[in-house]
C-alpha cells in the first residue's frame, strides 16, 4: 500500500497487485470509474481500477452543480470517493497507466505502462476525453480556472461579469444563448470570419452581443485569472472570464483497440445502460456523454456498475 496526495486530499491506494484476473477492470479512477466500482464492490465483485492520476479537472479550483458538494475542490471529492470505495475489500486500485488492451476468448486483457498484465470478464472505460488546446499564449494556464467550458458548472461564478465566448457558428450561438441569462456583457470572439445564419446575427444584435472577428493571439492573466484578450492586431479587450468550445479526442486508444464504435461527435457509442458496441465492454462519463459534469459522471458510472453486476449474475446464476 502507498500514500499519495491530490489537491491536499490524502488517501491510500494499492500501488501493485499480485492478483492477475478480475471480474471487472475499470480503466480510469476519477468520479465515474469510482462510482462504477462502488456499485460493484457492494456486490462483492472482484474489481481492479487502473488510474494514472491525471484527471482532466485537476486545474479547476472548485466543482459546482453537484448537489451536497457544490463548491468543493475536485481533489477533495476524488480523495473522499477513493477512500470510501477502497473500504470494499474486493476493489483494488492500481496507480498506473493502461496502455493496451485486447479481446480474448474469455474476456479482455489489459497491459499497463509499468508492464503489468491483467485479465477480466468485463471492461469499463471511464477514461474521459482530452481537450485540444489552441496555440494561444496563456490559454492552457487559464483552462478550468477562468477559461471554462460549461455555464452550468461555472456560469454562476461569472454572473454579471465581462464575458467572452471563444467559438464560432452554432456552438458560439448556443453558448451565447445560455450565458445571456447570466450577464449582459457578452462578446463573441470568432478568431476569423463569423459563421452565423442571418437570424442568429439578428438575435445576437438584439441582445447587444458584440462579435469580434480578429484572431486571438494571447490571454493576459494573473494566476489563471483572465485580465485581457490580445488580438493579432495588437488591440486588447478586458474580460473577467471566457467560455471556450474546444475540440477533443478520446483520452485512451484502448476503446478503439477492442473495437468500440464512436458516434459522429467522437464519443464512445453506448446504449441507455452504458453498454458499448462490444459485448462485455461498458463506457461511462465524459468519454461517452455530451453532458460533461460530475453529476453525469457519477450517474453513468453507477448505471454501468449495476448493469455489469446484472450481466455477471445472469451468467453465473
Amino acid at each position: 500500500m502507498g500514500i499519495t496526495s491530490f489537491n491536499n486530499s490524502i488517501y491510500t491506494l494499492n500501488e501493485m497487485t499480485d492478483q492477475q484476473h478480475f471480474e471487472v477492470i475499470i480503466i480510469g479512477g476519477s468520479y465515474t470509474g469510482l462510482s462504477a466500482a462502488m456499485a460493484l464492490g457492494r456486490s462483492l465483485r472482484q474489481v481492479l481500477i487502473i488510474d494514472s492520476g491525471l484527471p482532466c479537472n485537476r486545474q479547476m479550483p472548485h466543482s459546482h452543480n453537484f448537489i451536497t458538494q457544490d463548491g468543493e475542490k475536485p481533489g477533495v471529492l476524488a480523495g473522499k470517493a477513493k477512500e470510501q470505495v477502497l473500504k470494499y475489500s474486493s476493489v483494488q486500485f492500481l496507480n498506473d497507466l493502461a496502455v493496451s488492451g485486447e479481446k480474448t476468448t474469455t474476456g479482455f486483457a489489459i497491459t499497463t505502462h509499468a508492464g503489468q498484465a491483467f485479465t477480466a470478464k468485463k471492461l469499463v472505460f471511464a477514461t474521459g476525453i482530452k481537450d485540444s488546446m489552441p496555440a494561444i499564449k496563456g490559454f492552457a494556464e487559464c483552462w478550468g480556472i477562468s477559461v471554462v467550458h460549461c455555464p452550468y458548472c461555472h456560469g454562476y461564478e461569472l454572473r454579471n461579469r465581462r464575458t467572452g465566448i471563444m467559438a464560432n457558428g452554432e456552438r458560439a450561438f448556443h453558448l451565447a444563448s445560455l450565458v445571456n441569462n447570466l450577464t449582459n456583457d457578452i462578446t463573441v470572439l470568432t478568431s476569423g470570419k463569423a459563421a452565423f445564419e442571418p437570424e442568429q446575427i439578428t438575435k445576437l444584435k438584439r441582445h447587444n452581443i458584440e462579435i469580434v472577428e480578429a484572431e486571438v493571439s494571447e490571454i493576459e492573466h494573473r494566476n489563471g485569472q483572465v485580465k485581457n484578450i490580445v488580438f493579432s492586431t495588437g488591440a486588447k479587450m478586458a474580460f473577467d472570464g471566457l467560455y471556450a468550445a474546444l475540440p477533443f479526442t478520446q483520452h485512451s486508444d484502448i476503446p478503439a483497440l477492442v473495437g468500440c464504435e464512436l458516434t459522429e461527435h467522437g464519443y464512445i457509442k453506448v446504449d441507455s445502460f452504458q453498454r458499448t458496441t462490444v459485448e462485455g465492454v461498458f463506457a461511462c462519463g465524459d468519454n461517452s456523454s455530451m453532458m460533461r459534469s460530475v453529476a453525469t459522471a457519477v450517474y453513468t458510472g453507477n448505471v454501468a456498475g449495476a448493469m455489469i453486476n446484472k450481466e455477471l449474475t445472469d451468467e453465473q446464476f
